[in-house]
């Protein structure tokens, strides 16, 4: 008897996948990831950092399920917190109750006191210091500058030394105008301080304004003689 004959083919023409346009497939897949990709950075980019770090939080506890997996924790604080700035109105106002008490401290007397926005200025007429006319010293400026030292070196803050005159002109060999008068006597103080070791020189500085700077109009002997003088700015250190 004989035996029915099979024949084995392979699939049909109609039979076998249509594969032509494949690769648009996987284009379009790539493409729809691309686009998730870039909305997510859209989006990230909108988030405040808080719900930025409590995403990555959470990420991170979702992914670090094994033991020794790595973890976000709260680090110490490096920096520390900025430092507290005071007013200048403030600072003036505590250098020169400084100045104030100081100068009660240590014994110095018939002074001026006054608040300026560079700093603290103590005013001394120019006949507790100086003889009419001249830049040197008068026998009684010694104890009372003794004091004025005592005073700088308490309070460690730059101090302007400006000498000042009246309107009244000086025509010397010695000192042609003011200017070179005023700038003299500063500059006989301040040489006088920088004797003491205790006062680094340079916090000193010394300057003549002659009589360009009054406190009050020359228009009297009154007057003037409050325009002589010798002011020490003890400076507001900004």
């Amino acid at each position: 008897m004989a035996l029915p004959l099979i024949r084995i083919t392979g699939p049909g023409k109609d039979d076998r996948p249509d594969i032509q346009n494949g690769w648009q497939t996987v284009y379009a897949g790539f493409v729809m990831i691309m686009l998730s990709f870039f909305i997510l950075l859209t989006s990230f980019s909108s988030l405040a950092p808080s719900k930025i770090s409590r995403f990555v939080s959470s990420f991170s506890q979702a992914v670090s399920v094994l033991e020794g997996g790595k973890r976000l924790e709260e680090g110490k604080t490096i920096q520390t917190a900025e430092p507290k700035v005071l007013p200048q109105e403030q600072i003036t106002a505590q250098l020169f109750e400084q100045v104030r008490q100081t100068s009660h401290d240590v014994g110095l007397d018939q002074v001026v006191l006054q608040r300026t926005p560079k700093g603290v200025v103590l005013t001394l007429t120019d006949t507790l210091l100086f003889d009419s006319g001249r830049a040197r010293f008068s026998s009684a400026a010694y104890p009372r500058l003794e004091k004025i030292g005592r005073l700088i070196q308490r309070i460690p803050v730059p101090v302007e030394i400006q000498g000042h005159t009246d309107n009244q002109p000086i025509r010397t060999a010695e000192f042609p105008s003011n200017w070179e008068l005023s700038t003299a006597r500063s500059i006989s103080v301040l040489r006088y301080l920088i004797e003491n070791p205790e006062i680094a020189p340079q916090r000193l500085s010394a300057v003549g304004f002659a009589q360009f700077q009054p406190v009050v109009a020359n228009d009297s002997p009154a007057h003037r003689s409050m325009n002589r003088r010798v002011d020490f700015v003890f400076q507001v250190e900004r």
